[in-house]
């Protein structure tokens, strides 16, 4: 026969024992997770028979719900619980679009002044065959050049790009 100390039964034992248990873990974790952790540490005792084999019930059962407090807080580091929830729209870090989108305004700023430094009839050479899409013969006929030297001016005002395109990447 087991002792129960002055518990009749584990009913008995729940109405007396839970509105302390239910203060002691309000006092430690807050009002929201102590409802759930008084209703472990009674299914815990329950589960385990630890009511019917422990001499002081009562002292076990807070023995119980302190190791839950515990167990409690190592699940919370675990999962990296803050003192601050993560806020989504506030905490996010900038997205690589905004990244890319800066990089791309500093590389059409320096392509830019690259094409606005070229010589005028490379820079309308140049232009002719980017914006327009004209071939070079089209060129060529237009200023009234031999499709050569329309290869020249593209030869120049390509290397000029390339030369503010590298600079941007350092």
């Amino acid at each position: 026969m087991t002792n129960r100390g002055p518990f009749v039964s584990f009913d008995q034992f729940y109405r007396l024992e839970n509105r302390q248990l239910f203060h002691f873990f309000r006092r430690r974790v807050g009002r929201e997770e102590a409802s759930d952790l008084t209703q472990e540490a009674f299914t815990r005792m329950l589960r385990n028979g630890a009511f019917e084999r422990v001499e002081n019930p009562r002292a076990y059962l807070f023995r119980a719900a302190h190791n839950l407090v515990i167990e409690r807080a190592r699940q919370s580091k675990r999962k990296g619980k803050g003192l601050f929830p993560f806020d989504e729209d506030r905490d996010a870090p900038a997205g690589p679009e905004q990244t890319l989108a800066m990089e791309a305004s500093d590389l059409r700023r320096g392509l830019r002044r690259a094409l606005l430094a070229m010589p005028r009839r490379t820079r309308r050479i140049f232009l002719m065959h980017r914006l327009r899409r004209q071939t070079y013969r089209e060129i060529a006929e237009e200023i009234g050049i031999r499709e050569q030297g329309v290869e020249y001016h593209m030869m120049r005002a390509l290397a000029r790009c390339r030369k503010a395109v590298a600079f941007q990447r350092w």
